[in-house]
């Protein structure tokens, strides 16, 4: 299964270590389709039910859920972690993935 950008999948994080985000949980796929094309990896940030409200974490609604994109806990995955695909985000939230992620990475 090849992974397009802003879908959104059930993904077999674990082993986590320390502060990481652990268990089977849901995340959205940030990186370029290109990339996704070509490597067997795929960046992803882990959505959580956790509302921290931090400036690098992304409001959403998702399959009758609230929760936040946890862009402060990005990761480079296996496409062997991907367990389901759940869907997509909407047109809104992947813009604004798109910006705080341009915020978070600019000089």
């Amino acid at each position: 299964m090849i992974p397009r950008r802003f879908d959104v999948h059930l993904i077999a994080l674990d082993p986590a270590r320390g502060s990481e985000i652990r268990k089977t949980r849901p995340c959205v796929v940030v990186s370029p389709d290109e990339m996704n094309r070509h490597l067997r990896t795929a960046i992803v940030a882990p959505m959580t039910s956790t509302v921290k409200g931090y400036p690098s974490r992304i409001p959403l609604s998702f399959g009758g859920n609230s929760g936040e994109v946890a862009l402060d806990q990005l990761r480079t995955v296996d496409r062997e972690r991907l367990v389901k695909r759940l869907g997509v985000v909407e047109p809104d939230v992947a813009t604004a993935i798109c910006g705080r992620l341009v915020e978070m990475f600019r000089e």
